[in-house]
């Protein structure tokens, strides 16, 4: 089992191999179309909140968060419509994170092109790191980000719950030497997703798996991405306000 839900290595049980079989190419340009996808729409949702239409951002912001998340749970169950699920998601998360980073850079000139620069080298040192065999994603490695990355995610929810009652509770691990620790770890978590992101996709070829699964494991990477560009926001702007 991998720390992704999306890459969790039990989904290849019991599947029909009646087609073309997977390959990393070709999850590579799956990835890289996605990434274009996710990029284009983004830079829409930039382009209107940057001419004055935050209102009209933050409504597509939130509907891009609620249906990505829908997309994704969709597609755990349904990987044979990977295709059209993943370019739905690119989408969503465009109308999502084109929003949040315009409302970064209004608050903090260039922190968005410094938090896509590190998530971008962060991906290509771990693919070094995989692909040298320094990180290897053993059973014991995968259990332990499984569990990391499953707490973070309590995390997320209880605080947002405990939010509804506490507004201020979020400014808590937002702020301070607490936030800024808080973050640190999230954004190390995210990057051994990658690890994890990269066996899936290498198990999957190797296992001559469908072909569709290319697009499963480019939208793995594509949610591992994300994450850590978020992460990555949040603690730029903490430091930026600690300074």
């Amino acid at each position: 089992m991998t720390s992704n839900p999306m890459t969790q290595s039990n989904i290849y049980e019991n599947i029909a191999i009646d087609s073309e079989p997977m390959t990393v190419s070709g999850a590579v340009n799956k990835t890289i179309l996605l990434l274009l996808v996710t990029f284009a729409v983004g830079v829409f949702t930039w382009t209107q909140a940057f001419s004055g239409y935050m209102d009209k951002v933050v409504m597509l912001m939130w509907g891009g968060i609620i249906a990505g998340l829908i997309l994704a749970i969709i597609m755990r169950f349904k990987p044979q419509n990977a295709k059209i699920l993943s370019i739905g998601y690119a989408v969503c998360e465009g109308l999502a994170i084109g929003g949040l980073s315009a409302m970064y850079e209004m608050q903090l000139h260039g922190i968005v092109a410094n938090a896509a620069l590190i998530t971008f080298l962060t991906l290509l040192v771990m693919l070094i790191l995989y692909k040298t065999g320094i990180i290897k994603a053993t059973e014991t490695f995968k259990r332990v980000i499984f569990t990391a990355t499953a707490s973070i995610m309590v995390f997320y929810l209880v605080s947002i719950v405990i939010s509804f009652f506490n507004p201020n509770f979020i400014s808590i691990w937002n702020t301070g030497l607490l936030g800024i620790g808080l973050s640190l770890v999230f954004c190390a978590v995210a990057a051994l997703n990658f690890i994890l992101d990269f066996d899936f996709i290498e198990q999957g070829a190797q296992k001559m798996v469908p072909k569709y699964f290319e697009w499963f494991g480019a939208f793995s990477l594509l949610v591992t991405i994300v994450w850590l560009y978020l992460e990555l926001l949040r603690l730029l702007a903490q430091l930026s306000k600690n300074r």
